[in-house]
């Protein structure tokens, strides 16, 4: 269930969807699933709307980032967005190229003000007769719970109380108009067959069995939340349940190692792996240097952690607050990947979804290969010195914060 990022992008058939589309086939977006670079957590300087963390978590008890009182959840708290059109110099000759140009936005010196109301408006209420069903009770409480440690941490940290929305922001977020769904994009966290139920939820397919990965990731049949213009963007942030699934942060890591590491790969080999071998492996040989195949864990952890990595960060091992912003964005719905099962089906009852579709169980990246585990996860961290560890805990710090992990290790402070 991997989110697979290439450079190298190709038409991908629809096989055997029941399709809808009416559309020939399309080139796939090049933002799908794109690395960003230059993510330094401990060089860049985080905005406005950032989580104050980087690398050292003694940043987070000074005076500076004290507690602040926990504002009501019922109060529109406002953003701004701020909206530039690119214009095409050929728009008059190619009034369909203009039709179809993104909006972007860009931060100004007098911003537009947009109030945006709290998420805890958006979440569908129990039905009647859910009421009386003690599961379902107790699954509501627990979005509550998990929402209410997210406000919480977001309270106590977050810079301001002032919100500036840049594409960045939603540039993740998929969106399902017919159920009113956006979906932050986490990888390594079931992102690939929930792609696959929204595609079902939107008609774009009978089942998801029927979806192929390459469809998922490279098809572009979903609609990114910034390819709307601004009174889009606002409507669906304000009335459409927000949700994301995340992960263990370890887990996670060990996940996308041995995703993109321990298998062929025409992208991360080339240009992680030889940038990694080449700084962190004493002695490489011609063939490692030439390939990046064969990268281990430790040399990965080496390049994570590096104040100089010899290459940008990586949607698949960066944070899930910079690749979602929980603190800019109140999301409706949280979900772990480690009730899967429960909370992606719990979600599929509140907003509506049919009866006959559920959450996929299918792994169709490396399906004979075991999962990721808690503990094939420590196995690899077992590998790394208790420093090493330590410091990984500190650069995932936040997200165990915000989303209420435990520690992964007893000897971690």
């Amino acid at each position: 269930m991997s989110c697979v990022f290439t450079k190298y992008y190709c038409n991908f058939p629809f096989l055997s969807l029941g399709i809808k589309y009416n559309m020939g086939p399309q080139q796939p977006k090049k933002q799908d699933c794109t690395s960003s670079n230059n993510h330094d957590v401990r060089i860049r300087k985080y905005s406005a709307e950032e989580l104050a963390m980087g690398n050292q978590r003694s940043s987070l008890y000074s005076p500076v980032n004290a507690p602040t009182k926990l504002q009501s959840t019922d109060r529109k708290q406002n953003i701004m967005f701020v909206m530039k059109d690119h214009q095409k110099k050929d728009a008059e000759v190619n009034p369909i190229g203009l039709h179809k140009r993104r909006r972007r936005f860009i931060i100004k010196k007098s911003p537009i003000l947009i109030a945006m109301n709290s998420s805890s408006l958006n979440l569908p209420m129990l039905k009647s007769e859910d009421r009386n069903n003690n599961n379902w009770k107790s699954l509501y409480q627990i979005q509550r719970e998990r929402k209410r440690i997210m406000r919480d941490t977001c309270s106590k940290y977050k810079s301001n109380n002032r919100r500036i929305i840049t594409p960045y922001h939603v540039s993740r977020i998929f969106v399902e108009d017919k159920y009113r769904i956006l979906y932050c994009e986490v990888p390594k966290a079931g992102c690939s067959n929930w792609k696959r139920v929204l595609m079902v939820l939107n008609g774009l397919a009978s089942s998801t069995k029927d979806i192929q990965h390459n469809t998922v990731h490279y098809g572009n049949y979903l609609k990114r939340l910034d390819g709307f213009d601004r009174k889009g963007i606002y409507h669906r942030l304000n009335t459409y349940t927000k949700m994301l699934f995340i992960r263990e942060p370890f887990e996670k890591l060990v996940s996308a190692f041995r995703d993109k590491f321990e298998h062929p790969n025409n992208y991360y080999h080339p240009v992680f792996g030889k940038a990694i071998i080449s700084r962190y492996r004493v002695n490489a040989s011609k063939e490692a240097l030439r390939t990046g195949s064969g990268v281990k864990f430790k040399e990965f952890i080496q390049y994570l952690l590096d104040v100089h990595r010899p290459v940008g960060m990586d949607i698949h091992w960066d944070h899930v607050n910079r690749l979602c912003s929980p603190c800019l964005i109140d999301y409706d719905f949280v979900g772990k990947f480690e009730s899967m099962e429960e909370d992606a089906n719990f979600f599929l009852h509140l907003i509506g979804a049919p009866q006959n579709l559920t959450f996929p169980r299918f792994k169709d990246r490396h399906s004979n290969e075991e999962r990721t585990t808690t503990k094939i996860t420590q196995s690899y961290f077992a590998q790394l010195s208790p420093a090493q560890r330590q410091h990984s805990y500190d650069f995932y710090y936040m997200d165990y914060l915000m989303f209420n992990y435990s520690k992964p290790f007893e000897d971690l402070y």
